[in-house]
């Protein structure tokens, strides 16, 4: 009966609200753009599969395994990571409309997130395109079918990005069934008093909808932008800039410690000891699986038996001043011990 009850739950939030009401914080931007006109959206969960549940979704989220539609555990998704290693599951960016990395550097901190590699979970069924720009230098045609489809935007994410096993049927509708649980809402958009009221004025009045539809869509991201660039480029460009330890320490604090402290998701142990800091400011100027530069830019990929591996950061997700900015409170630390 629970199980029925979740379903119920699911598909009565997904009906088009009254274009009519008044504008509430909490509105679905997929229904507030669906009354505006624009098409309906197609990716809602398919809650006809038996087992389909949110709650068993945000555990293999999560946790990685959830409970089984007929009792009992599933297998782990992945042995080496859960989506959380790599995404948060929590706004980000405070502008969502704006990529920059040093803003959601400040506002994850703020918060006490972690600054990861790929893009918050966070409304991301609000989004049209997936594994953008350079992310099909990375995974070739792979991406083809991924770039439009969120269903196989999953599938590549679970089998290549967690290396795990392929999900089953109900289990990437749970997935996506939680990920409607956080989808954006009117609150999370930068819109002004006047711009609130011409959206309210304009679900009645089909001459303003095309104009209020474009207001509501320009205020987030339907993609998440991703240019990849080399070591050696990056060492090249931060030489040239002056880095902020104290922006540094939180790249660290955020990024670096969130897969490596205890050695959470790697091998590779790093912490707040004077040796750690010695070894990577040792390491940082060469091409290495421990330079901060080749880890950054290229990720590290699988060893022989052992298929964890680090993913990278395009651009948009660490900056070259970013970059820089970490190897400053490196060499800092460093020189401490």
């Amino acid at each position: 009966m629970a199980c029925v009850f979740m379903l119920f739950v699911i598909a009565a939030s997904f009906i088009v609200p009254d274009a009519s009401r008044a504008l509430d914080p909490n509105m679905r931007i997929s229904m507030l753009l669906e009354s505006l006109g624009d098409d309906a959206i197609e990716h809602f969960p398919n809650t006809e599969i038996f087992g389909v549940s949110a709650k068993r979704g945000e555990m293999i989220v999560k946790e990685g395994f959830s409970t089984k539609p007929g009792g009992g555990k599933t297998r782990r998704q992945s042995k080496h990571f859960v989506c959380t290693s790599c995404h948060n599951l929590q706004k980000e960016d405070p502008d969502l409309s704006i990529s920059d990395p040093q803003a959601r550097l400040e506002y994850v901190d703020m918060k006490g997130m972690p600054f990861l590699q790929g893009s918050s979970l966070y409304g991301v069924v609000n989004r049209t395109s997936f594994y953008n720009g350079d992310y099909y230098k990375k995974y070739g045609e792979l991406v083809t079918l991924a770039r439009n489809d969120i269903r196989e935007a999953i599938k590549l994410c679970a089998v290549e990005c967690a290396q795990g096993r392929e999900l089953d049927p109900w289990e990437l509708e749970s997935v996506l069934a939680y990920l409607w649980t956080i989808d954006l809402k009117l609150s999370d958009l930068k819109l002004s008093e006047d711009e609130l009221d011409f959206i309210s004025n304009a679900s009645g009045n089909s001459m303003m909808r095309d104009s209020a539809l474009s207001l509501v869509k320009s205020k987030f991201r339907a993609d998440s932008p991703a240019q990849f660039t080399t070591a050696h480029e990056s060492i090249l460009a931060t030489a040239e800039l002056t880095g902020n330890p104290d922006n540094g320490k939180m790249i660290y604090d955020r990024s670096c410690l969130h897969c490596h402290d205890n050695r959470r998701y790697s091998f590779f142990l790093l912490d707040d000891s004077p040796l750690t800091f010695k070894h990577l400011s040792d390491k940082s100027g060469g091409y290495g699986r421990h330079s901060i530069y080749q880890v950054v830019r290229f990720g590290v990929y699988p060893r022989a038996g052992k298929k964890s591996y680090m993913p990278q950061y395009p651009l948009e997700k660490m900056s070259e001043q970013q970059l820089a900015d970490l190897d400053a409170y490196i060499q800092i630390r460093a020189s401490e011990g």
